[in-house]
């Protein structure tokens, strides 16, 4: 991370762009996880947390990152404790149930990268996911390694390492296919997500053909799967499918593929309420490619009353809400400055 607070120091055209504007704003919690994440001096002292009591803690912290609108900060209630304790039972536990507590921790990792996500602190990203991998393969889980697996790809896609994030999917969705046969539905759904995260690597580059390749790929196995199935981490589902698709048209600048997709489902069938926010974003992305401002701003709009803390570290959406108010769509002036506000644009 350069340090730097505008990009106009970059740039050198004497235009201030806030950092903050595409990164977000730190999170009020954000320190405390750090701490948590960075405390490598903990000496484990009296009874050992158990790992079975901490699996219960990470599914509801998982439940509170997909139903809760504040999402981000409802996690930060919970990580902080949640990881130390995890780390702690990896410390002290032995046997299987070390095993065990290092599948947690695993979890623990996956669920904190979507904390730290577009927040200014990028080093964080790259060490939980990294972590994450790391407790995989200490478990020696192949599923666990996948998951981790899932997270790190994202962080190199939106780093620019392309050929090494399709290289990690491929290499993890290969390291699952042994256990398709006989495994859970959950191995099937992540080989999907991994899939689709392909698919999203070739839709940023530019090809075409491989990001639909793969697209269909992802989408016979939520056929396989069927409309009631939805992988916890992912997301994965027939319906978020519908959003990935939506989020290709996008890259790919080719508004009308990625609206045609948007229309083909409602937005409202996406359980999770940070998903469901993503995708209004993604949608508004679509229209903005059209130049159709009225339209950006209803769905931002919608994106925020669905998930707020979704919006605000989004850089998509901040970037086109300030581009929206320099020239508001007329008679949204108003709304947009409004709507500036809530999601903590300064003016």
């Amino acid at each position: 991370m350069l340090g730097l607070g505008d990009l106009a120091t970059l740039t050198g055209n004497g235009y201030a762009v806030p950092v903050a504007t595409f990164a977000g704003a730190r999170h009020s919690a954000l320190s405390e996880v750090q701490a948590a994440l960075t405390d490598y001096r903990i000496i484990s002292s009296g009874r050992a947390p158990d790992a079975g009591h901490l699996s219960a803690r990470l599914r509801h912290a998982w439940e509170v990152r997909h139903g809760s609108p504040d999402h981000r900060t409802q996690l930060g209630r919970l990580l902080p404790g949640l990881i130390r304790d995890a780390q702690a039972a990896v410390r002290v536990l032995r046997t299987a149930e070390r095993r065990e507590a290092r599948r947690v921790l695993a979890g623990v990792y996956q669920l904190t990268d979507f904390y730290v996500a577009y927040q200014p602190a990028p080093e964080l990203v790259w060490m939980v996911a990294d972590r994450a991998l790391t407790e995989g393969e200490e478990a020696d889980d192949p599923y666990v390694i996948a998951g981790g697996a899932w997270a790190m790809v994202q962080a190199l896609r939106d780093g620019g390492r392309w050929e090494e994030a399709i290289d990690l999917a491929v290499h993890a969705i290969g390291q699952l296919a042994p256990y398709l046969e006989h495994g859970s539905a959950d191995w099937r759904g992540l080989t999907g997500a991994l899939e689709a995260e392909i698919a999203y690597v070739h839709a940023r580059r530019g090809r075409y053909g491989d990001a639909w390749a793969h697209w269909e790929r992802a989408d016979r196995i939520a056929r396989v799967l069927g409309p009631d199935y939805r992988h916890r981490q992912s997301s994965f589902s027939q319906t978020v499918l519908g959003a990935h698709a939506t989020t290709l048209g996008v890259e790919l600048r080719r508004p009308g593929e990625a609206l045609r997709a948007a229309d083909s489902f409602a937005a409202a069938e996406i359980p999770s309420l940070a998903r469901r926010s993503r995708h209004l974003i993604e949608v508004a992305r679509g229209h903005d490619l059209r130049g159709e401002g009225a339209a950006v701003w209803a769905l931002l709009n919608a994106s925020e009353r669905t998930a707020p803390e979704t919006i605000r570290y989004n850089g998509f959406a901040r970037s086109m809400l300030v581009r929206l108010r320099n020239r508001p769509p007329t008679g949204l002036r108003t709304d947009v400055n409004d709507l500036c506000e809530r999601v903590g644009l300064a003016a």
